[in-house]
């Protein structure tokens, strides 16, 4: 797999990582959009949330979008070593497997996490800035698929 531009991320990060809360909420928006089946997943308490605006705004949800923000914020520091991941990912992946994630739902993922960094980027979002967080995201499912492994 070719390597993901590391200046290119780092930048485009940079942006991001100014109000990863804010933009996480608009990646997860943006999920639920696309994928609502996914909703479900997300219970806290037995509880189940009525609609997507429900859950985003839940404290216990909110802390769910710091943490993810958390793993991208971890993938963009070691872009030149990913595969210094691997066993951290592979456990995060093991993690959503446990909790009925199907390892499909991450090409969505990956779909909102592009869509969110074109809000947030604008102009600056070019395709080969799409270019390198999609290998970047790729790189990042892969070492997560591991958690599927032997199903």
């Amino acid at each position: 797999m070719e390597r993901p531009e590391p200046e290119l991320i780092r930048q485009s990060w940079r942006e991001v990582s100014r109000s990863p809360l804010e933009h996480g909420t608009v990646l997860f928006a943006r999920l639920f959009d696309l994928e609502p089946d996914l909703l479900p997943l997300f219970q806290y308490n037995c509880r189940q949330f009525s609609s997507p605006k429900d859950c985003l705004s839940s404290p216990e949800f909110l802390d769910h979008i710091r943490k993810v923000m958390l793993v991208i914020d971890t993938a963009v520091t070691n872009v030149e070593d990913l595969s210094s991941l691997e066993e951290y990912l592979a456990g995060l992946g093991k993690k959503h497997r446990a909790v009925g994630v199907k390892l499909s739902s991450f090409s969505t993922v990956g779909e909102s996490l592009l869509y969110m960094l074109e809000k947030c980027l604008g102009p600056a979002f070019t395709p080969a800035v799409r270019a390198a967080w999609s290998q970047l995201y790729a790189a990042v499912v892969q070492a997560m698929s591991r958690g599927w492994d032997g199903e």
